[in-house]
């Protein structure tokens, strides 16, 4: 199955090198490119690609509003943010407004590609550990929790193990550090992690942490 990429950036040198880059690898087909925002929205409609390679910092409406209007659009396409500056708080915006994770733009070849096919079939690209690591130095800024998300209704329909695994989650262990704290097997836990995710709406596990963090169910270790 070929995944079939958006690349959105500014710099036409930059977009030609992504573009080189997927032409190469087999398995990735790069299918349009757009120099802001707004052509990525409308792109995206038009020809509903599995990524948008997304910058984040372009001319007119920028990465962050059109990751807003894409994920919002209910479609397919997953957003892929890459930004040039590391723990860069615009990238975390980002995956508040609904991207599926974040890599570098001097990633090596093969993380870019990793990351790309790690996010068309629902994975985020930052690991669990890393994530929660990442959103910590930048929680105090952009992810304090929110007092309005107390009572989420999301969290409502979760079950008292459910909401143990979204707290470990949150806490950004992985499958296996979860089976062992909380004595499963790891295959459960999968299925917990994939019902938490279906009952509280998350595309993946980013979104998950995030939510952790809304709901004042984990806080920023400082």
């Amino acid at each position: 199955m070929t995944t079939t990429v958006l690349i959105v950036d500014d710099q036409p040198l930059q977009r030609l090198g992504f573009r080189m880059l997927l032409e190469g690898t087999p398995g990735v087909t790069p299918v349009g490119e757009a120099a802001h925002g707004a052509a990525a929205v409308r792109l995206v409609a038009e020809l509903r690609p599995d990524v948008a390679l997304m910058d984040i910092r372009m001319p007119g409406m920028d990465g962050l509003e059109a990751t807003r209007r894409i994920v919002a659009s209910g479609g397919r396409t997953r957003v892929l943010i890459v930004t040039t500056f590391d723990l860069d708080e615009y990238a975390y915006e980002g995956l508040r407004a609904g991207a599926s994770g974040f890599l570098l733009k001097n990633a090596r070849p093969e993380e870019l590609v990793a990351g790309i096919q790690a996010v068309a079939t629902g994975d985020a690209v930052v690991a669990p550990s890393l994530t929660r690591r990442l959103l910590d130095a930048y929680a105090h800024q952009v992810l304090a929790p929110d007092p309005t998300s107390a009572g989420d209704p999301r969290l409502r329909d979760l079950s008292f193990r459910e909401h143990e695994v979204l707290v470990a989650i949150g806490n950004g262990w992985t499958n296996t550090e979860i089976a062992e704290r909380l004595v499963l097997s790891e295959s459960t836990v999968k299925k917990h992690v994939s019902r938490v995710l279906a009952k509280i709406g998350a595309r993946d596990r980013i979104q998950a942490v995030i939510l952790a963090y809304d709901a004042g169910l984990v806080r920023p270790r400082h």
